[in-house]
């Protein structure tokens, strides 16, 4: 059980390294926003992070 701790909290501090190189302070704020809505079971917070990193990621094509 450890190990999977450990893998699991490697990979969550990977993906809001990831986030935050690439999309920078917003898109960091916009994975808070889903991870905080989840875990209070807030469906508008989390649908808020997920529409602000969604219109990151599609920026460049719009």
């Amino acid at each position: 059980m450890p190990v999977i701790a450990l893998i699991s909290a490697v990979v969550v501090v990977t993906v809001e390294q990831l986030v935050q190189w690439r999309y920078g302070a917003a898109g960091l704020l916009g994975l808070l926003l889903v991870t905080v809505g989840i875990h209070a079971n807030r469906p508008g917070v989390s649908s808020a992070g997920a529409v602000l990193l969604a219109l990151l990621v599609a920026r460049p094509a719009l």
